[in-house]
């Protein structure tokens, strides 16, 4: 008769015990010391050793090869191999899903008065506990909280928040892991060469993959495989018989977006869909996937979060090239929010398309940091690169940092403000500026104030546009010695920083320097805030209501003033069109 993988090579001491060592350490100590608790709540998903522990445990405390109870239990006695079977007199099973009722549990309780029959404890294994009716697990407490000296219960759930407290404060808890890819591809590959069976190597890994964390799913997936009858597992065996998804399709398609191609994205997604694959699953995929190369970007390829093989790390590094983390980080985020809304559309399929497209084409859409390092890069020229008097039609895009990707953008999330989606549209990107001639000569504070604004036109033709719109939130407010000291607003911090890095004030002070016809040093000051007044309320009408373009115009007018935002529209001589509040 042939017995499952999971039930042949089923754990049958503490030190079999694969994923949950703490666990089985922690027993282990009980055991020796004496201090083994009356009740035990085992808690974790599906297949992560629960009733396997549950047993174990019971055979070390009823073992008859011994006279005490042990942490090395025989396996080989009357106790230990019934308990094996679930069929010992002495622990008692039961499925929490059909017991669940108030009766059962007074029958329970009648019968734990009475001794073991061999054992020297009476155990009962109570599964799934958590499908206990309220009246039964009321009726369990008295039985818990006073039990008799040869009695212990062990329950396990893969829900505890189901079990009422009352029960869960008489128990000592354990939560199982969930078992680690790695884990369950040594156990694969170690029952693969006992059962002297041909497979391809990387079949494990995605097999190991399948299971999320669960090994008897594993041992119950590889059972599938085996009963196909193939001489050799392979790899195409998993897309063929379990719906596993054909790597190499999915790299593709992740490549396609990378690249930026529309068209092969979408021929991409066509490809998965024809070969029987659903939206929903292409979409957990993606999240797989991407989550590794966001990993490969921010460890490394050889780091060890990455459960890949050495194939799979080499292609994982190429591709993550086409990304940054701020892009992923968005995709994965987008992703989760899209595979709950394809599950519930009529036209899961558009969906899909339109949000790989999105990604495909995320370079369309630039944040103000972006915006601004570029402003920074090419001082001489618009965004386009084609020099001061080409328009330039972009968009850009402020995110809320709360909210990270809410639109796609390229390397990292700026910020327009809490909770606030800047779009500003460049009219043209003509250069106002001609060939400037040299400012009459300054000498004093005075001058500098009279012709500041001359000065920036220069500064903005010369150093561009980027470094005279930071320095329009700056006023000159002292010329000593050769010392220019320049003023800016509160709410010109970023600016100030701006201008002291990155080599610009030298740039400055060396332009000041040859238009004032003598050495000037910058010193850059803050201005100091004045707290604002607060206004006179007004007492309004219950029935009126705050006018929606008065608070439209309030935003519009926060937003334009933000330091960044004033930034990028100086260098892009652009305009705010539109606010939208998310």
């Amino acid at each position: 008769m042939y017995t499952v993988l999971a039930r042949k090579y089923r754990s049958q001491t503490f030190d079999d015990v694969i994923g949950q060592d703490p666990i089985a350490q922690t027993l282990k100590n009980a055991i020796k010391t004496g201090r083994v608790a009356h009740a035990y709540l085992f808690t974790g998903t599906r297949g992560v050793g629960k009733t396997t522990m549950a047993r174990i445990l019971a055979k070390s405390l009823n073992c008859l090869a011994v006279d005490a109870p042990t942490t090395q239990p025989c396996c080989k006695c009357d106790s230990c191999v019934a308990i094996n079977i679930g069929e010992d007199i002495d622990v008692i099973e039961i499925d929490g899903a059909t017991n669940n009722g108030v009766e059962q549990v007074r029958e329970l309780r009648q019968n734990a008065i009475y001794r073991p029959a061999r054992s020297r404890f009476k155990i009962y294994i109570i599964d799934e506990v958590h499908m206990l009716t309220v009246p039964a697990f009321n009726a369990l407490l008295k039985t818990l909280e006073e039990p008799p000296s040869h009695v212990k219960f062990i329950f396990a759930t893969t829900e505890p928040n189901k079990v009422i407290l009352t029960i869960q404060s008489r128990c000592q808890r354990f939560d199982f892991n969930n078992i680690s890819a790695s884990k369950i591809v040594e156990q694969l590959r170690s029952i693969l060469k006992q059962e002297k069976i041909k497979y391809e190597e990387d079949l494990v890994l995605p097999l190991a993959k399948m299971a999320n964390g669960s090994m008897r799913d594993a041992l119950s997936l590889l059972d599938r495989l085996i009963s196909t009858g193939a001489e050799l597992l392979s790899v195409s065996l998993l897309e063929e018989f379990l719906g596993c998804p054909n790597s190499e399709k999915i790299w593709n398609l992740i490549a396609e977006i990378g690249s930026s191609n529309a068209a092969g994205t979408l021929a991409a997604t066509e490809n998965l869909i024809n070969s029987g694959v659903s939206e929903v699953q292409i979409v957990d995929w993606l999240i797989e996937y991407m989550r590794d190369l966001m990993v490969v970007k921010s460890a490394g390829v050889e780091s060890e979060l990455l459960i890949l093989t050495a194939e799979q790390r080499k292609r994982a590094g190429e591709l993550a090239e086409k990304f940054d983390v701020a892009a992923l980080i968005y995709n994965i985020t987008a992703l989760e929010k899209l595979r709950w809304t394809i599950k519930n559309s009529d036209t899961p399929r558009a969906l899909l398309e339109a949000s790989l497209l999105r990604f495909a084409l995320s370079e369309h859409f630039l944040n103000v940091d972006q915006l601004l390092s570029e402003l920074q890069a090419c001082p001489r020229t618009n965004l386009s690169g084609t020099g001061p008097s080409a328009p330039v039609k972009k968009k850009v895009v402020a995110d809320n940092p709360s909210e990270p990707g809410k639109y796609p953008s390229s390397p990292a999330s700026g910020s327009a403000g809490p909770g606030r989606t800047v779009r500003a549209v460049e009219q043209s990107a003509e250069s106002q500026f001609g060939e400037q001639s040299k400012l009459p000569p300054v000498s004093d504070i005075q001058s500098i104030k009279d012709n500041w604004q001359g000065i920036l036109k220069v500064i903005t033709a010369r150093l561009g546009p980027g470094t005279g719109g930071l320095l329009s939130s700056a006023e000159p407010t002292r010329f000593e010695g050769g010392v220019l000291t320049l003023e800016f607003s509160a709410s010109g911090q970023m600016h100030k920083k701006m201008c002291a890095s990155s080599g610009r004030l030298e740039q400055i002070q060396s332009l000041l320097s040859e238009q004032f016809s003598m050495p000037v040093t910058l010193r850059f000051e803050t201005a100091v805030s004045q707290p604002e007044q607060p206004e006179p309320v007004r007492e309004q009408p219950k029935s009126a209501a705050r006018p929606a373009d008065k608070v439209g115009s309030r935003r519009k007018n926060d937003i334009t003033n933000d330091p960044a935002v004033k930034t990028v529209l100086m260098g892009l001589d652009a305009t705010i069109t539109g606010v939208e509040e998310d």
